[in-house]
């Protein structure tokens, strides 16, 4: 006999519901231990879960891992419409702003020297976080936005890298807290030697583009 539907609904949402706690702890647990420290079992307890439960889920720490890594970028949604450069510029101030509350993301940042444990380069987050630069950079090349003979591919690399840095130095040196002016500083730094003046003029590089409305003032 076929399960009736509103029970099946039932038990669908307290997977999805379970799943989405066992996400979060993880992300917390592997923000606080790194990948290596991470204990499936304290993982578990955070989550309120069985460890068969969390198995049912995921078939592995390294599962969850690669699952954490591959959802950075969805997290991290600028607060305001852009293009391009622009857009390009909120994605990273909006990272350097999100990065100090969401587990997610401190999770990727502390499992960024350690992604070669649990996930191939071709799905690392370095990757992932410079497909997202390289096609804001393409629209900006098709907007004439960039100087002539600038390597977008090669630009979109730098970027991650110095994000990467500036991340992992300020974690050391502030606990992440002047994260957004390094950022600042990298564009202010990288933008005379990429943009046309014109646009240089037009961009916005203060702290209200990473900000959603609730968090300004």
């Amino acid at each position: 006999m076929a399960e009736p539907t509103g029970r099946r609904e039932v038990k669908q949402e307290r997977a999805v519901r379970t799943r989405a706690a066992i996400m979060r702890a993880a992300a917390e647990v592997f923000a606080e231990c790194g990948f290596s420290g991470a204990a499936v079992t304290k993982i578990a307890q955070r989550a309120g879960v069985t460890l068969g439960a969390m198995y049912f889920h995921f078939e592995s720490k390294e599962a969850l891992a690669r699952e954490i890594v591959r959802e950075q970028p969805k997290r991290v949604k600028p607060p305001y419409e852009a293009q391009g450069l622009q857009h390009a510029v909120d994605v990273t101030l909006t990272w350097a702003h999100q990065v100090l509350r969401d587990p997610y993301l401190l999770a990727g940042a502390r499992l960024v020297m350690e992604q070669e444990l649990f996930i191939g380069p071709e799905w690392n987050s370095h990757r992932q976080w410079t497909q997202v630069m390289a096609q804001d950079l393409a629209v900006a090349l098709g907007r004439r936005e960039l100087r002539k003979g600038v390597d977008i591919n090669a630009v979109a690399r730098f970027v991650v890298y110095a994000c990467t840095g500036a991340q992992m130095h300020a974690n050391l040196e502030t606990g992440r807290q002047d994260l957004p002016a390094r950022v600042r500083e990298l564009w202010h730094t990288l933008l005379p030697g990429i943009a046309t003046p014109s646009v240089i003029g037009r961009l916005h590089l203060d702290d209200s583009r990473g900000l959603v409305p609730s968090e300004k003032g």
